[in-house]
């Protein structure tokens, strides 16, 4: 089959070791099943993999992708839940052994892909195969930011930084279907117009002083904006941290986080459960992920070199 791989790693020049082409056949053991994809998204960490974050060497080559929608051998239109669990947890992400797809197990940039059974979620007939791939990881990541860690209700204020990457704009997407006042930050004016038209009710420069302190921070970049998100929440408020794309160890302003009793809560993926009340949210509210470009599965050196340059508003899909 055909399929797309992290052939070699190279920090500083990722797109260097990967390889497109055939590749074997997944077999799948017990408890396992093969999907058909029909799409598939990508994700940073496709690019952390070929950085080789995350990665061994001796694990390579592996199938790239997270994110999948397609068919299961019965034909049933399905998604795919990218957290591969190894124990019987209520919450898969505190499995201290969890991996996602294409980290210890091949990925979805392929025309096949063995997951577990119970990784597949059925796909709502309203969602196209295109729209339902951008979900497993960006923005079930975002739904669990907003609606499990953030602990505020619709109506409250929350600061999403950084717009334009995938989790960014579906913070915004679902925050604004939920009820939340979304605000948004970005160095690039073109963004900020566009998170706006998205539906962001105010869009402001990076590190800019905002009008009032939010409720909460939705924080996905890390030391470039973190001195800016402890300054943005008001007392008592909370910053729900995902990722940190540009570097993980800022100072951490103690004094700040006891004095104005400030939360820094941590979170990662989501589960099989949420993937599922997040598909049919996206059923209900007509929500649908905003898609940067479309392109076949032969193209992904192409939406990868778009993702390293930030050349993104939205989703990139391959199709199979």
């Amino acid at each position: 089959m055909f399929a797309v791989t992290a052939a070699r790693i190279d920090a500083e020049d990722p797109l260097s070791g990967l390889e497109a082409g055939d590749h074997a056949e997944p077999v799948p053991p017990d408890g396992w099943t093969t999907v058909t994809v029909k799409a598939a998204a990508l994700n940073h960490h496709d690019v952390w993999t070929l950085r080789g974050v995350g990665i061994s060497p001796d694990r390579l080559p592996i199938v790239l992708g997270c994110d999948a929608a397609g068919l299961d051998p019965d034909g049933s239109e399905v998604v795919v839940h990218a957290v591969i669990s190894g124990g019987e947890y209520a919450d898969e992400t505190l499995d201290p052994s969890r991996s996602l797809l294409s980290e210890r197990y091949d990925g979805t940039f392929a025309e096949r892909v063995a997951v577990p059974r119970r990784n597949l979620v059925p796909k709502p007939p309203a969602l196209s195969f295109t729209e339902a791939a951008c979900l497993p990881t960006a923005y079930l990541t975002a739904y669990r930011m907003l609606f499990t860690r953030s602990g505020v209700a619709p109506g409250a204020t929350v600061l999403v930084q950084g717009a334009g990457g995938g989790v960014a704009t579906a913070l915004i997407l679902l925050g604004r279907a939920a009820g939340y006042r979304i605000w948004v930050t970005s160095r690039s004016e073109e963004k900020r117009e566009r998170a706006v038209k998205l539906g962001a009710d105010q869009a402001f420069p990076a590190g800019a002083r905002l009008p009032e302190r939010v409720d909460a921070v939705m924080e996905t970049v890390g030391e470039a904006t973190w001195a800016h998100s402890l300054r943005a929440l008001k007392p008592g408020g909370r910053i729900v941290i995902s990722g940190a794309t540009s570097g993980s160890g800022p100072p951490a302003d103690l004094s700040r986080v006891f004095f104005l009793q400030l939360s820094v809560v941590g979170s990662t993926m989501g589960t099989r459960d949420e993937l599922a009340r997040l598909l049919r949210f996206c059923e209900q509210t007509g929500v649908r992920p905003l898609i940067d470009r479309t392109l076949p599965l032969a193209g992904a050196r192409d939406g990868l070199a778009a993702m390293i340059s930030g050349e993104l508003f939205g989703k990139v899909v391959l199709t199979v």
